[in-house]
């Protein structure tokens, strides 16, 4: 990995808002961080979901009741089966047939896609990049279910189905993000990763996780995009940083004493031109983000990126490769809290910059 991005502590958000408005939200990105627009998600409309959002374009899936499942017991499964794997190996072969494919982003869950393509034209200078997000092949495939209740992930062959969809769904996103001709960042969200090494993941292996990750990675860059990886609690640092990713987005506020621990791996994911995305902006509280200040957050900042430049990284570079952002999404919050979530990001990362 060659360092090609040097954001100098440019702020970067994650994609949900607490809006029922697409180009409001667009608005709302741009007012803060201008330099990194990115596409919306909106959890308010269901289909918007983690899981929903990426679930159309599946072999038999089916809404039953509003229970969204695979039917691997269904007859007519072998057959879309044996479809979904057609398609993909056609837009494999021809990336030029992603466009209206069942892995784009349809007209119902794809409304954030659209109004940031709206933004992009409107622009009169390129930023420094745009950014999506696809919903991580560890989370997709621990969420999503079979008739029986059994996640997919259990099942090879639709573990494998689920990997691709998301990878072209990937590169969908790159070609279609691509227009103003600067960098593409793809953001794989992982929450599920906070469980790997508990129960709640006890049967899946370290190997597993990286063969399903690095295959999403390998087509984001296959187009030429940077792939970032977000997990929004602690897990096993090593695993994300040994993923291939250009751009690690850790949550710097709570979890930065478990992330450090792993100082050789930082070493060598800096060393090899890797990103940190500094999740030092609180989002979990309300009353963390109301007593914060960007005076206060940015004193923790500087605590923390005393500890990375002790692992023997000059300071310049930490600089050069790190991004400021929230912990993560602010879909959740209230709209004012989830402004100020996004003000004391851009002001945090102006502080940074002005230390450079």
């Amino acid at each position: 990995m060659a360092l090609t991005l040097r954001p100098d502590g440019l702020p970067m958000l994650i994609g949900s808002f607490p809006l029922d408005d697409h180009t409001a939200a667009s608005r709302l990105i741009m007012d803060y961080t201008p330099d990194i627009p990115l596409w919306a998600q909106l959890p308010i409309f269901p289909q918007e979901g983690m899981i929903p959002q990426f679930l159309p374009g599946m072999p038999a899936v089916v809404d039953r009741d509003g229970k969204w499942f695979i039917d691997v017991a269904s007859d007519a499964f072998d057959s879309e089966l044996l479809a979904f794997f057609e398609d993909y190996m056609a837009a494999s072969e021809d990336p030029g047939r992603l466009d209206g494919s069942r892995f784009a982003l349809t007209a119902s869950t794809g409304g954030g896609v659209r109004a940031l393509l709206e933004t992009l034209a409107g622009l009169d200078r390129k930023p420094f990049a745009v950014k999506g997000q696809v919903t991580g092949p560890i989370t997709f495939c621990t969420g999503v279910k079979d008739q029986d209740g059994r996640a997919i992930f259990y099942n090879e062959t639709l573990r494998d189905a689920a990997v691709k969809h998301l990878s072209l769904n990937a590169r969908w996103q790159i070609r279609t993000l691509s227009g103003p001709g600067c960098p593409v960042i793809v953001f794989i969200d992982e929450p599920a990763l906070a469980g790997f090494g508990s129960s709640e993941l006890i049967s899946i292996s370290k190997e597993d996780i990286l063969v399903c990750l690095k295959e999403v990675v390998d087509a984001v860059h296959a187009d030429g995009g940077f792939a970032g990886i977000h997990v929004c609690a602690n897990t096993d640092w090593s695993l994300v940083l040994e993923s291939g990713v250009d751009i690690v987005n850790f949550d710097a506020y709570e979890y930065f004493d478990r992330f450090i621990l792993y100082g050789s791996q930082i070493f060598d994911f800096m060393s090899a031109g890797g990103c940190l995305a500094w999740g030092i902006v609180p989002t979990l509280k309300p009353e963390e983000i109301q007593q914060e200040t960007t005076q206060s957050l940015y004193a923790g900042w500087q605590a923390r990126f005393r500890q990375v430049e002790a692992l023997g990284i000059e300071a310049r570079q930490i600089l050069a490769q790190s991004f400021i952002t929230p912990s993560c999404g602010v879909g959740s919050l209230s709209p004012e809290l989830a402004q100020r979530v996004l003000m004391l990001t851009r002001d945090l990362s102006l502080n940074v910059r002005q230390s450079i």
